[in-house]
């Protein structure tokens, strides 16, 4: 079970993710993230409170990396715990997605990407 929080700073909008996401959240989790998407822009993505993330819940992230560039978007996700960093790190997401290690520096990215 996830709990999703939305909230904006200077423009950019943060989604925060708590829990885990596993098959079934994951959905709630795409639903989010389209809904934000519509909107373009600057998107970033707290992950401190993340427990937990399935294969499902890494492809909704993979789903938006082709959205990144034709939409223009910028997604920086931010403060993984260790154990769900190296679930990107194995599957090579962090190199195709911006990752950053607390809120200041994901601003600062989405600001200047």
């Amino acid at each position: 079970m996830i709990n999703i929080d939305r909230s904006s700073e200077n423009e950019i909008t943060i989604l925060k993710v708590t829990g885990e996401v596993d098959a079934s959240s994951s959905i709630q989790l795409d639903e989010e993230m389209s809904q934000v998407a519509i909107q373009g822009a600057k998107i970033i993505v707290d992950l401190s409170e993340l427990e937990y993330i399935s294969s499902a819940g890494l492809g909704v992230f993979m789903s938006y990396i082709s959205d990144l560039e034709d939409k223009k978007m910028t997604l920086v996700l931010f403060g993984m715990k260790e154990k769900v960093l190296q679930v990107f790190q194995i599957l090579g997401l962090d190199q195709l997605l911006t990752i950053e290690e607390n809120k200041e520096e994901a601003i600062k990215k989405a600001s200047d990407l």
